[in-house]
């Protein structure tokens, strides 16, 4: 039994007979925020970009529906939502990864497709959520601490970090009642991070552990358990919640 079975098992569920949809959620913290979902009663969908993976995913999690596009994709997000069920009540966006590079490597054109997937989806997924999730709904999004740090690579992710808290508070503001959320995490042990830092994973593992307060690397689970409790707690809205182990109180991050 996982850890968030066993939690609802002890309380009635705080999202019974409410609708999540996960967009990227056919992996690491989506997947675990939709099985979290469906723990805790939601219905969810879920969309990834590889067909096979997130048909997997979906069959894990009991999904509801799912949809396999790329979300930076205004056309293929538009006919997603438009497929959606007449109300939902939270919309989560994971998908997307960091970009580092230093500046005398930035690829114009990668740069342009990092803020398409994290600040212009932003903006994207409210536009098309007015209308669509209920009033007191939530809109949740991702983005991280590392950011915060200055050093050779960081230049376009810092500016991305600086910039979704503003966006998030602002569309929390804009499309009111709904709620806009924003989750910022550190270092989290997801097959993404295994993907960036390959060879290296296992050592910062055990450096985090070494140096984190709370001793241990942060997981998928963890965050998952942030963003439902973001949804189901109505008095939330405009806000970043960070998630890192005390990663940025420490000196090596």
């Amino acid at each position: 039994m996982t850890t968030a079975t066993s939690d609802a098992a002890q309380r009635p569920p705080e999202l019974t007979g409410q609708t999540v949809v996960v967009i990227g959620g056919s992996g690491g913290i989506g997947l675990e925020t939709a099985r979290r979902a469906r723990a805790e009663g939601a219905a969810v969908i879920v969309t990834g970009r590889d067909p096979d993976r997130l048909k997997r995913a979906a069959a894990d999690v009991g999904a509801l529906d799912s949809a396999a596009f790329d979300a930076t994709d205004p056309d293929a997000l538009a006919r997603f939502f438009g497929a959606l069920p007449e109300t939902i009540d939270h919309v989560m966006v994971t998908a997307g990864g960091p970009y580092y590079a230093p500046l005398a490597d930035l690829d114009r054109e990668r740069a342009h497709r990092d803020f398409d997937g994290h600040v212009w989806l932003a903006v994207a997924v409210a536009q098309h959520a007015v209308g669509r999730v209920r009033p007191g709904g939530t809109l949740l999004f991702m983005g991280g601490t590392g950011g915060r740090s200055r050093g050779p690579g960081l230049s376009l992710i810092a500016a991305g970090t600086a910039a979704l808290p503003a966006l998030i508070a602002n569309l929390a503001v804009e499309v009111a009642p709904i709620r806009v959320n924003l989750i910022a995490a550190g270092f989290v042990d997801t097959p993404l991070s295994s993907e960036l830092l390959g060879d290296d994973l296992e050592a910062r593992r055990d450096q985090l552990r070494a140096t984190l307060p709370i001793e241990r690397v942060v997981g998928p689970a963890d965050v998952a358990a942030l963003a439902v409790h973001l949804m189901a707690n109505t008095a939330l809205t405009g806000a970043t919640y960070d998630i890192d182990g005390g990663q940025q109180l420490i000196h090596r991050t």
